[in-house]
Order: C-alpha cells, then structure tokens, then sequence
C-alpha cells in the first residue's frame, strides 16, 4: 500500500467549530447545491461512459465545498469568476441551469454554449461566469483582466479566479501576483488543491506553501479546509470584505480531495483505495447532513424531498440533453471566398 503524503485534515465528520454557524435555511441550501453538484457530476459520468460525452470530462466530486462556499458570498450580479476545465460545479452555482450545462457536455445546441464548448470551455456571461479553460494556467492571467475592468469601471466588483495546484505553478501566475498587487487589484486567487496535480502529488511538484506564494509581493494568503464549507465560506467573507475595502488582492488555497481521476480515462494508479476512502469520512456533503441533524434537528426524512428534486433535476438534464438537437453544420464551418487580385 502506498504510504499517503499529503496534507493532514481533521478526520471527524463534523464541520468547523470556529465558523459562524448560518441559519438552516442557508444551511439547506448549501446541501442542495453540493448534492446538485454530486449527483450531476455521477451523471455525467454514466454519460461520458455511454459515449454520449466526447472529449476529455474533469468531474467535481468531492471538492463541492469550495465552489458551493465562495459562491454563498460573492455579490450575484456584480463580482465574476473564472475557472479551468473541471468547471460544472462553477457553473451550477453561478446560476446557469442543469440543463443548459448537460447539453454542452453532450455537445449540443441546447447547451450554454451552443454545444460548441463541450465540457472543458462552457461559459456565461449572462451569469458572471467567464468560462472553464483547458490551458493550464491561462484563466488566471483573464481573472487579472476581469480584475482591471472591476477597478477601471469603479463598480465594486471583484473577480475570482480558480486555478489547481498544478497550474499554481504556471510562470503566468506569478506575473499575474505581480501586476495584481502592483496596481491593487480587486481579486481573489483561488487554489483549489486537491493534491495532485494530474497524477503527481504535491509533494513533488510544489515547494513551500501555495497561500504564501503571493508574499514577496505582498499579498496576503490564508490556507482553508476545503472539506468544511463553513470554513470556506467564512474565509472568503473575510478575503472579499478586506478586497473591497481597497487593500489589493488576496489568496486563499482551500485545501480539499477528489474522490474520482484527474478526468474520465484516469486509471488513478497513483493513490491507493485507502487513501481515498479516508477522505470520504470527511465528505463535505455528509459533513452539512450532520449539522442539520445536530444543531436544527433536521432528521432524514425532512432532506428526502431535496434529495427527490435533485434526483429530478438531473434526470430531467440528461433527457434533455439527449432531446436537444445537434448544432446547425452551417455553425460548423463557413466558405470563405477569398477574392483573387487580377
């Protein structure tokens, strides 16, 4: 059995004692929507395993805490984000509904994006959200951009920008740190690490700490447990508050798991089944489930009717994804006359 080296979490199932415990209808909603997110991504799955979504398919599950954490405290409308290419959770909560992002994974013209970006390139502006991108990195440097029109137009606006651990260590990363702190501003790097970079663990494709990386330039960083979305949300509360004061950008690296590959043809050789299963005491959704249980005296079967509507939601995604016609071969490609100089 392979001997883990990755970073020692809490193996309790109960969420953080320091968080400021929300109300239970926020509660609940945070439970739906990371189970949206699971039972989505375990969809897409069956999907992709049919043959009904080409191309390469990076699924969330497991890490739906950190998205579904910042998401609760971002100003809807205003703030925007950017993420890589294991974006269907992102989209999910920024808004966009079920069943626009299953028909852009099954390439379709009822997709959000027409069916054109599939799994990897889905966006909507529509809905603050700048797009999954498969250039490892590459979002990071768009972020900074998105950053620049928040200051330039004084909106109030502040643009989060996602990256994994492994594009962390991208050389435009650090340029984008530097330019960001230079001209102050209003972003928030986001490292979700969920310690492996592809199949190569942290440990030994990362020096030092991600949340300190920004230090030489004078940028704050907290390192979160991204298992615990009471911890992400109230670390991103305090980043956004003190961004939108004007103090410049912060970074936060929300330390959290996959339970499934790198994408769909992973093999995962790399970590042992232990390994995994130890994480799954700690499942961010399981974690929710026993707070309503412990402190509202939610029992399970007040959550089977949000359990139902997501069972529903999903199926009613996949149907619909499959109804939904391809996209018009006139969308495909175009002739192009080219005039010819006599």
């Amino acid at each position: 059995m392979k001997k883990s080296s990755l970073k020692a979490l809490p193996q309790s199932g109960e969420l953080s004692n320091n968080a400021k415990l929300p109300s239970v209808d926020e509660l609940k909603k945070f439970y739906r929507d990371m189970l949206l997110i699971r039972r989505f991504e375990e969809k897409a799955g069956q999907l992709y395993g049919m043959g009904l979504i080409g191309g390469f398919c990076h699924l969330y599950i497991g890490q739906e805490a950190v998205v579904t954490g910042i998401q609760s405290v971002m100003k809807e409308g205003l703030d925007t984000c950017i993420t890589a290419y294991r974006n269907h959770g992102h989209m999910l909560v920024s808004g966009i509904d079920a069943n626009e992002v299953m028909a852009e994974l099954t390439g379709r013209a009822g997709g959000c994006s027409r069916g054109k970006g599939g799994s990897m390139h889905m966006f909507s502006i529509e809905n603050g959200f700048f797009g999954g991108h498969g250039i490892v990195g590459a979002q990071v440097s768009i972020g900074l951009g998105l950053a620049f029109s928040h200051k330039y137009k004084k909106d109030g606006g502040v643009s989060i920008a996602y990256m994994g651990d492994g594009a962390a260590n991208q050389g435009q990363v650090a340029e984008s740190y530097n330019m960001a702190a230079l001209w102050k501003l209003p972003v928030l790097f986001v490292i979700e690490n969920n310690q492996y970079s592809m199949g190569t663990s942290v440990p030994r494709h990362a020096a030092g700490e991600f949340y300190r990386r920004g230090e030489g330039f004078g940028i704050k960083g907290e390192q979160v447990d991204g298992m615990d979305i009471l911890a992400v949300r109230e670390a991103t509360s305090r980043a956004l508050d003190d961004i939108r004061s004007g103090n410049g950008p912060q970074i936060l690296e929300i330390v959290t798991y996959r339970y499934r590959g790198h994408s769909m043809s992973d093999p995962q050789k790399y970590r042992s089944k232990d390994e995994v299963e130890n994480y799954k005491h700690r499942d961010p959704i399981d974690g929710v489930r026993a707070l309503l249980q412990s402190e509202y005296d939610v029992s399970e079967d007040d959550l089977k009717p949000i359990d139902k509507e997501i069972k529903e939601i999903v199926r009613e995604a996949a149907d619909f994804a499959q109804a939904s016609p391809l996209p018009n071969e006139s969308e495909l490609w175009t002739d192009i006359l080219v005039p010819v100089e006599e």
